[in-house]
C-alpha cells in the first residue's frame, strides 16, 4: 500500500491551497483518512480526519478554514485550506487506516509529507 500526497507549496497569508492524497495497492477497505502536520520543533498533530459515513473532525485551530473530503471510488482524501496563516506552515502528512486483501488487520499507513509554507 502506498499513499502519495500532492499540493503543497508557498502561499501568502489569506491564500488557499488544496492537498490531495491517493492510496493505492492491495486495498480491501479504508476505514478512515486524515491529515496531520508537523511544524519545525513541534510534534505531529492532527489537522482533520474523515471516517466511513463522512464523519469529520478538525483541530480547533483550523475549524472554519479547512475542509476535508474523500472520494471513496478513487481512495483519495482532500484538504481544502482557506485563509491560510503563517502558523499553518508545516509538513502535512496524509494517513489512512487500511485493511489489505491479504491481511485482515487494520493498519495505519502514512504518505511522504508535503510542505506548506505560508509567508508574505
Amino acid at each position: 500500500v502506498q499513499l502519495q500526497a500532492f499540493g503543497g507549496g508557498l502561499v501568502q497569508p489569506g491564500g488557499s491551497l488544496r492537498l490531495s492524497c491517493a492510496a493505492s495497492g492491495n486495498i480491501f477497505s479504508i476505514v478512515g483518512m486524515g491529515w496531520y502536520r508537523q511544524a519545525p520543533g513541534k510534534q505531529r498533530e492532527l489537522v482533520a480526519r474523515i471516517i466511513s459515513g463522512g464523519i469529520t473532525n478538525y483541530a480547533d485551530s483550523v475549524k472554519g478554514r479547512f475542509t476535508i473530503s474523500r472520494d471513496n471510488a478513487k481512495n483519495t482524501v482532500y484538504l481544502q485550506m482557506n485563509n491560510l496563516k503563517p502558523e499553518d506552515t508545516a509538513v502535512y502528512y496524509c494517513n489512512a487506516d487500511i485493511r489489505t486483501i491479504t491481511d485482515s488487520q487494520l493498519r495505519a499507513y502514512w504518505g511522504q509529507g508535503t510542505l506548506v509554507t505560508v509567508s508574505s
